[in-house]
C-alpha cells in the first residue's frame, strides 16, 4: 500500500519478514533507547501465531517504520498493537497514523488497545488524535517505574 503523506514522498507499508528483523532491533533500538525489544523477542513476534508485522518503506528504500499486532487472544473482540514506532528522519508526515489504521484493518477487531510511556507526549497526542482514548494507567509499568497508559479504541472495519 502505497501512502503519502506529506503529499511528495511515497512510502509503502507491506508484510515485514523474519529477513527485516535485524534492520527493525536497530530502528527499534533508536527509537526506543529505553524499551527497546531484545533481538529474541523480536524474532519471536514473526514465528509466533496470530501477530502481524508490518515495515514502512521509504521512498529511498530505506525502513522508515514497523508495527507489529497481534489479534485476539484472551480478548477475541479486541487486538493490541504491540510496539510501533517510525525512525526519527520520517516523523511528522503522517506514517504512524497511516501505519495504525493500516494494522488496524488488518488484525479485523472490533477495537484495538496498546500501551504508551504515560511521559510519551508526541506518541499520545498521536493516539488520541486516531482515536483511542485513556481506559487504564498501570503504576510502575515499565521497568525504570514509569507508569504505563493504556489506551483504547473502537475500529471501524469497513474503512478498510
Amino acid at each position: 500500500m502505497a501512502v503519502s503523506p506529506s503529499g511528495i514522498e511515497k512510502y509503502t507499508i507491506r508484510r515485514a519478514t523474519l529477513l527485516d528483523v535485524r534492520a527493525l532491533h536497530r530502528l527499534e533500538r533508536v527509537i526506543f533507547p529505553r524499551d527497546a525489544y531484545p533481538y529474541p523477542d523480536l524474532f519471536l513476534m514473526f514465528v509466533m501465531p496470530g501477530i502481524v508485522n508490518l515495515k514502512a518503506v521509504a521512498p529511498d528504500r530505506s525502513l522508515a517504520g514497523f508495527v507489529a499486532g497481534i489479534r485476539g487472544g484472551m480478548h477475541r473482540d479486541r487486538s493490541w498493537i504491540i510496539t510501533i514506532g517510525v525512525d526519527p528522519a520520517h516523523q511528522r508526515r503522517g506514517l504512524g497514523a497511516q501505519m495504525l489504521h493500516v494494522m488496524e484493518q488488518r488484525l479485523g477487531r472490533p477495537a484495538m488497545r496498546l500501551t504508551v510511556r504515560e511521559g510519551n507526549h508526541p506518541a499520545i497526542r498521536l493516539y488520541q488524535k486516531t482515536g483511542y482514548t485513556v481506559v487504564e494507567r498501570r503504576a510502575g509499568y515499565y521497568p525504570d517505574g514509569e507508569a504505563g497508559l493504556i489506551m483504547e479504541k473502537p475500529v471501524d472495519l469497513s474503512s478498510g
